[in-house]
């Protein structure tokens, strides 16, 4: 295993602490991770937060170390990976329930074994097998320690386990966990962790009772942020954006595909950039991505990012 994604011996940034700054490749000045974890807890400001999905997977395969890696060079904010449990209690990098689409083995992730998993090799975008293998949660935590914020999607369920190693790493001021869960379960299941760890909630805007929803978590908890799927761009919720960021909470909206922002998308976005102009609009201060480096560009030729 000769790359950085493939590596595990290389995992991390020798040298590099909590409050070494790091230069992205096109970015315009350096930013440490605790000018990062700053905006992060800051809903008022003007800065915005680009979230790479599942890093940076056009150049790299998607949740490998190598994605990752991208992410911190070209000066993203945070990345948003996935991750599973394997059958004997491993928790891993991969996004679908099976390894068949973007590994070189098959079958579902919780009926296999770590042994298994580190025999096989990621494919990239097209199903092409790369050197990279897949990673574990810690072996990712400790990449990104002091480097870029995390994003965890598909925790929920494993949250306490998440959290053990978010702690064994010290990276709690890095990672969101997020789920789309009412406060009132969330209390109920993970209530000690909650002052612990940054949590996000997911709410579907087009559902009745979304702003209640939101109501209760800012009454409650005031989450560090929400992350709304608006799959309208006409939806009366979008209006309350400006006064969920005055309570004290960021608005999180993804710009991957049609369904997740009324049709203010990647792809519109990569034939006119002024696409990303209704985020802007809307008072939106985190964005999700499947094109970084097209973002953060625009971002910073608008003095909207770093």
């Amino acid at each position: 295993m000769g790359t950085l994604g493939a590596c595990r011996q290389e995992v991390g940034t020798p040298g590099q602490t909590e409050e070494t700054p790091f230069v992205g490749e096109s970015a315009g000045e350096s930013t440490s991770i605790t000018d990062l974890i700053a905006n992060l807890k800051d809903s008022r400001n003007k800065e915005i937060i680009v979230v790479a999905h599942r890093g940076d997977w056009r150049n790299a395969p998607e949740n490998s170390l190598q994605a990752i890696e991208n992410c911190i060079t070209m000066g993203v904010d945070m990345v948003e990976i996935d991750i599973r449990e394997t059958k004997d209690g491993q928790l891993i990098l991969m996004h679908d329930e099976t390894v068949d689409r973007t590994t070189t083995g098959t079958g579902k992730v919780a009926d296999l074994t770590w042994a298994y998993l580190q025999t096989l090799y990621l494919r990239d975008g097209i199903g092409h097998k790369t050197p990279h293998q897949i990673p574990t949660l810690k072996e990712a935590l400790q990449l990104c320690k002091g480097n870029i914020l995390v994003n965890l999607d598909k925790s929920y369920p494993i949250f306490d386990k998440c959290f053990n190693v978010i702690e064994e790493t010290g990276t709690q001021e890095q990672v969101v966990i997020k789920g789309a869960i009412p406060y009132d379960r969330v209390k109920e299941e993970f209530g000690p962790y909650l002052d612990k760890v940054f949590f996000m909630p997911i709410i579907r805007l087009h559902e009745p009772h979304a702003k209640d929803i939101v109501d209760t978590y800012l009454d409650s908890l005031q989450p560090v942020a929400f992350e709304f799927t608006v799959p309208q761009d006409t939806l009366k919720m979008i209006e309350y954006f400006d006064d969920i960021r005055a309570r004290g909470s960021s608005v999180w909206v993804n710009a991957l595909w049609p369904r997740h922002n009324g049709g203010h998308d990647d792809e519109k976005a990569a034939m006119d950039p002024t696409v990303y102009d209704w985020f802007l609009d809307n008072h939106i201060d985190m964005i999700q991505t499947d094109r970084p480096k097209l973002l953060l560009e625009y971002l910073r030729d608008k003095n909207r990012h770093k």
